[in-house]
């Protein structure tokens, strides 16, 4: 075992354990050994949410080259904890999206509320899980709710009166929505990501390539001519020789002025060269680095800094306007396109290539670190809130629509989280980032910034959205752009995203069934 696996899983075990403590304090006496099962459950969903979404998020910078799966981690745990614990919200809904009306069904107790949340963190987690293994990027918020959708059916149908029947207990133009999204999700992130993505590809980096390849036959004409010239000036007499040698000592100490005139110039080795580094100037060779990556780079970051503003810090009362919120968006898309600017400048006399990679590399990070924090303030829900439900209805003995959210549960599912990227996202990071398409730090950024903007747009227009399909959507559109894309491995891909739903259903109805009759 590595100490990286170690440490994790030390850690784990500490807060696990620490959080089990805690909760015994938390509810009553009666409900300890219920307690335990659901933060069982509770944990083990964000470890797996871990695996999957969040292995997810980071597939295309491990992919790119641009991280290391350790460097990956370390960004994740930071701005996934952060996330999480600044912008996760006091509150959460215990109902996830509204999915079920259980308060139309007559005699439901608190304890088949319980057993409700209770299965569908275990259906879904258990779901996540064969997900993850198989290397299947699939959306955890459609696994809690077909898991939820599951077991609240199966107790509809126990407690089922000519009043109300099981069936009508489910929102199914929520359920339609989920099954649109598997269309609309990718479809908008691919089309977005190939956009982005084949101007990036025409504008900067075929510019680079052809640029390089001039200075490269630029390179080749310079060592010819010296070549020459040398063998040239072996055949001349002494005096020859001494002629040109002095000409060619004038020449340096004309050029030591910055702004000498080319026709002040004496040696024919000397005209030459200038000409030939006139050639190479005249090509512009950096233009693309200067004024495009500078220019993609804000836009990139006013997505990215939107989607924390408006998305990842929404459960935040910060105090800001609308106006306040975008003069910040304002200013650190100026601030970036200064700094992008300037950073183009010093990579003037390095190589394009390399540049190239290692600008994109720096806002790939950028774009990973936003997606990790969004993901950590959002995401998360999916295993606090039916969670949340659970310790709030034990302590409470009633079923509430809203449930506190204790610092320690966010601090202990975030910790979870990051354990399951590290243990078992090697997988799903493997097919996003290399067995879906070829991964470069440019390409890798537009398929996470087209991500990005469609999520936004579509939360801005209620459009039914999932992030972890609007991204696999975006690493086809590389594909497609990159004529590279692995269309074999899209189809279990596919069936996974429409089985998420009815399997955590089925599961989540056979946990219910079995914990309402034995606990």
């Amino acid at each position: 075992m590595s100490k990286m696996s170690l440490f994790f899983g030390v850690l784990l075990a500490f807060i696990s354990v620490y959080f089990v403590f805690w909760g015994f304090g938390y509810v009553e006496s009666s409900s300890k050994f219920i307690f335990l099962i659901a933060a069982v459950f509770g944990i083990f969903m964000a470890f797996n949410i871990g695996g999957n979404d969040v292995a997810n998020s980071f597939g295309t910078s491990v992919g790119s080259g641009t991280l290391t799966l350790t460097q990956a981690l370390m960004v994740a745990a930071i701005f996934e904890v952060s996330g999480a614990v600044l912008a996760g919200g006091e509150v959460t809904s215990t109902i996830k999206s509204g999915i079920v009306n259980l308060s139309s069904l007559h005699g439901v107790s608190s304890m088949d509320f319980v057993y409700i949340m209770m299965s569908a963190l275990m259906a879904a987690s258990v779901w996540l899980l064969i997900a993850t293994k198989q290397g299947w990027p699939v959306s955890t918020t459609h696994a809690i709710v077909g898991a939820i959708v599951g077991s609240s059916l199966t107790l509809g149908f126990i407690l089922e009166s000519p009043d109300v029947t099981a069936l009508s207990l489910v929102k199914w133009s929520q359920i339609a929505k989920i099954a649109f999204s598997w269309i609309l999700s990718p479809l908008l992130g691919g089309l977005v990501s190939f956009f982005v993505y084949k101007n990036i590809k025409k504008y900067i980096l075929n510019y680079n390539t052809i640029a390089e390849h001039k200075i490269s036959k630029i390179k080749k004409a310079k060592k010819k001519f010296k070549k020459e010239y040398k063998e040239r000036f072996d055949k001349l007499s002494d005096m020859e020789k001494v002629e040109k040698t002095e000409a060619m000592n004038r020449d340096i100490y004309t050029m030591k002025d910055i702004n000498y005139d080319p026709e002040d110039l004496d040696s024919e080795y000397f005209k030459k060269m200038h000409e030939l580094d006139k050639k190479k100037e005249d090509l512009k060779s950096h233009h693309a680095l200067e004024k495009g990556i500078p220019a993609i780079a804000a836009i990139g970051v006013a997505v990215i800094s939107s989607m924390l503003i408006f998305k990842g810090l929404k459960n935040v009362d910060s105090g800001l306007s609308s106006l306040n919120k975008y003069l910040i968006i304002a200013m650190i898309s100026a601030l970036t396109w200064m700094a992008m600017f300037i950073f183009a400048k010093t990579l003037r006399r390095s190589d394009l290539s390399k540049s190239t990679f290692l600008m994109f590399s720096w806002l790939q990070v950028f774009t990973a670190a936003g997606f990790a924090f969004s993901h950590g303030s959002n995401d998360i829900a999916n295993a606090v809130g039916p969670f949340a439900a659970i310790i709030d209805a034990l302590s409470t003995g009633q079923i509430n629509a809203k449930a506190n959210v204790p610092p320690i549960i966010m601090i202990t599912f975030a910790i979870a989280l990051i354990s399951g990227l590290w243990f078992i996202g090697k997988e799903v990071i493997s097919t996003v980032g290399t067995k879906l398409t070829k991964m470069h730090p440019a390409s890798g950024f537009s398929a996470e910034l087209s991500a990005a903007s469609v999520v936004m747009i579509a939360s801005i227009l209620g459009l039914p959205v999932s992030s972890t399909h609007i991204l696999i959507g975006a690493v086809l559109g590389i594909g497609v752009v990159n004529a590279q894309t692995n269309w074999k491995l899209m189809k279990p891909i596919m069936l996974a995203w429409v089985i998420t739903l009815p399997a955590a259903a089925t599961l989540s109805s056979i946990g219910f069934l079995i914990f309402r009759a034995v606990l």
